[in-house]
């Protein structure tokens, strides 16, 4: 089909003749339209015109559609349904490729998860500028819940209202070790073998702290915590030079190729931790958060074991 031969007609006058189909006078649909009468009676004249087809029959007392009229009417809702959505989709883009996101993370997802998405992230959308809050879980909490962060991502259960979440699995904990340690040979480290041991730890008002605590409470003994830091590389600097060990989530071990450290899983029984996503009800997230959200779920979550 040659270009030429294409009718001209805009939004403007789709909308006319809906309005018109609806109304069926052009007094009222006039009104609807914020225009004049004569002005609305030109435009429809002026498609007609150009569709080479009567659209409406006049009449002193009504004004009723053809069928012609009726198969238009059909086609202008449809070419404005699809331009109104093709709209809202190329605005979203362009929301989604400018802005600011701000997340709250616990730490041991912000210390080696969370690095490797973000720069897929921004490797798409270079334009968007993240702020990364890393924090023990309650901070996490009160950022969420001031509006300050637009998701949260931590610890999920018995979580209180106004917050929503969604598990992204759990995950167990593991004793990291000096490669020269004698419990470094063992595929397992059972709880009750660090009974005596001395640990490098996060500080008591962390979750990872209250959890392996509780654990050792559970089985009769209490942790000897001789260093207490706030980072996990600070954790890793100690364990390394012979301070103590350690005891972390999965996620945020040493990586295996690390030459002086290893990671054991702790057993016996198995502590874990259940982390999702963190977000204040009702609240609404811009494009470009719900974007970096859609892909966090994708890589973070974890098949439930059954």
């Amino acid at each position: 089909m040659q270009a030429s031969s294409l009718p001209e007609v805009n939004s403007r006058q789709l909308r006319a003749v809906l309005a018109v189909a609806e109304y069926r006078s052009f007094i009222a649909a006039a009104a609807f339209l914020k225009t004049s009468q004569p002005a609305l009676t030109r435009t429809i004249k002026q498609i007609e015109a150009t569709v080479g087809a009567s659209l409406f029959s006049r009449s002193t007392r009504q004004v009723s559609i053809t069928e012609a009229g009726k198969e238009f009417a059909a086609i202008a809702e449809r070419l404005l349904n699809d331009l109104k959505i093709g709209v809202e989709n190329v605005r979203e883009l362009a929301e989604q490729r400018r802005g600011q996101i701000i997340i709250a993370s616990i730490m041991s997802l912000a210390h080696v998860a969370l690095p490797r998405l973000i720069a897929e992230y921004n490797r798409q959308f270079p334009g968007i500028e993240i702020h990364l809050r890393e924090a023990v879980h309650g901070n996490v909490q009160d950022d969420v819940r001031s509006g300050l962060a637009d998701f949260g991502l931590g610890y999920v259960a018995d979580m209180p209202e106004p917050f929503t979440t969604e598990s992204l699995g759990a995950e167990a904990f593991y004793v990291v070790l000096p490669l020269r340690h004698r419990l470094a040979r063992a595929k397992e480290i059972e709880l009750k073998a660090l009974k005596d041991a001395t640990l490098v730890s996060l500080p008591t008002d962390s979750r990872t702290r209250r959890i392996i605590d509780g654990a050792a409470a559970t089985a009769g003994f209490t942790f000897r915590h001789v260093v207490t830091v706030n980072q996990f590389a600070t954790l890793y600097s100690f364990v390394r030079n012979g301070v103590g060990l350690t005891i972390v989530p999965d996620r945020a071990r040493p990586p295996a190729q690390d030459p002086e450290l290893v990671s054991r899983p702790l057993v016996r029984p198995r502590v874990s931790r259940e982390i999702g996503i963190v977000r204040l009800r009702g609240r609404d997230m811009t494009p470009a958060a719900a974007g970096l959200l859609t892909l966090l779920k994708e890589r973070l979550r974890r098949p439930r074991r059954v």
